[in-house]
């Protein structure tokens, strides 16, 4: 009789260990990564307009776990971040990045900040192979040169971890598991990743001290003599379109090293395109173009100042320029002020386990 009670006592007491450790961990975690209100669109982003729905404070909470989470990876030793640097504006500072078993990537990791600003053509990725920033976000955890992952893995790893279940209930109503609430979580935290409130935003907003003389110079030249304008405009300074500007062209074999949105749709006359990049915070993120093969934003200008690289499917809004020396440093100046906040991240201290 004195055993079973003392049986009975140690397993209630167990239970209430077992109970206060599990609201330790619970309350660690939600002080590693608290539900947050949505952010305030900066100045010069005046809204999220990518979904059809606002982002849901629990789903952005979740996804900024599973975003900085190299669990979801292969190996368990990339995450999205990996790539995806916050400090440089979630792209990064090399000309592809590496993967699971140090595998080279292609292309140049892109810049997200403002993917939740709607582009003029709704399409993600440099070949906009992606129609949402949803489908965009689970392809890089399935690329064998990215994160090596299949979908059915990453989500039964997930479904082991006990302790997201409590976190994709609150994101979606249940526990379940499943690549499209992954998708939605990702791409809900990429969307409150927004820029702004840069020089050029204070500039145009009435500050007239906050661009230097030279930068207002290099707005003149990019908005005039220099057409940038014609495809790098309005907040998010893209057009969403493609362009062929030369990047990769073999002349002697006559085709590019990268078809670009060719691949896609399989139009002769998109070989070589690429989507026009934001230009918002683009001085944090050398080297550029979509191989990385320009190191500097001097570089890129003075690929634009040559009129891009000669091959058939030159886009016929790339042309010659006449840019004196120092009008190439006022278009950098220019590009340097557009360098914004409130987009900046760090990893959780702590993960569900």
């Amino acid at each position: 009789m004195k055993a079973r009670f003392a049986l009975v006592v140690f397993t209630l007491l167990s239970l209430v260990i077992g109970l206060a450790a599990a609201l330790r961990n619970d309350r660690g975690l939600e002080a590693a990564n608290p539900v947050r209100p949505l952010p305030a669109p900066p100045l010069g982003i005046n809204r999220l307009d990518d979904s059809p729905a606002a982002p849901v404070p629990e789903r952005v909470r979740l996804g900024r776990w599973l975003f900085y989470d190299t669990r979801l990876s292969a190996d368990g030793t990339v995450s999205c971040a990996s790539c995806h640097v916050p400090e440089r504006a979630f792209s990064n500072s090399t000309r592809v990045a590496r993967g699971v078993g140090g595998h080279a990537g292609v292309r140049k990791t892109p810049s997200f900040v403002n993917a939740a600003h709607r582009f003029v053509r709704n399409r993600f990725g440099w070949d906009g192979h992606a129609t949402s920033l949803e489908e965009q976000s689970l392809l890089p955890i399935e690329n064998p040169r990215e994160m090596g992952s299949t979908a059915s893995r990453m989500v039964t790893t997930l479904s082991r971890i006990a302790g997201y279940a409590p976190y994709f209930e609150r994101a979606f109503g249940d526990a379940t598991v499943t690549p499209e609430r992954v998708a939605s979580a990702l791409a809900d935290y990429q969307r409150t990743r927004m820029s702004g409130n840069s020089a050029w935003d204070r500039w145009q907003s009435g500050d007239a001290r906050a661009l230097s003389p030279s930068a207002r110079r290099g707005w003149d030249l990019f908005t005039g003599d220099a057409q940038c304008s014609r495809c790098h405009f309005g907040p998010n300074f893209t057009d969403g379109a493609f362009h062929s500007l030369g990047i990769g062209w073999d002349p002697a074999a006559k085709r590019f090293t990268d078809e670009g949105r060719a691949i896609v749709t399989g139009r002769p006359t998109d070989r070589g395109a690429f989507k026009t990049p934001t230009l918002r915070d683009v001085a944090r993120h050398p080297p550029y173009m979509h191989d990385g093969s320009l190191p500097t934003l001097r570089d890129v200008i003075l690929l634009y100042e040559r009129g891009g690289v000669q091959n058939p499917y030159l886009d016929t809004q790339i042309r010659p320029l006449r840019l004196s020396s120092t009008d190439i440093d006022a278009l950098v100046h220019f590009l340097e002020a557009l360098n914004g906040e409130g987009f900046i991240d760090r990893p959780p201290s702590a993960f569900p386990k």
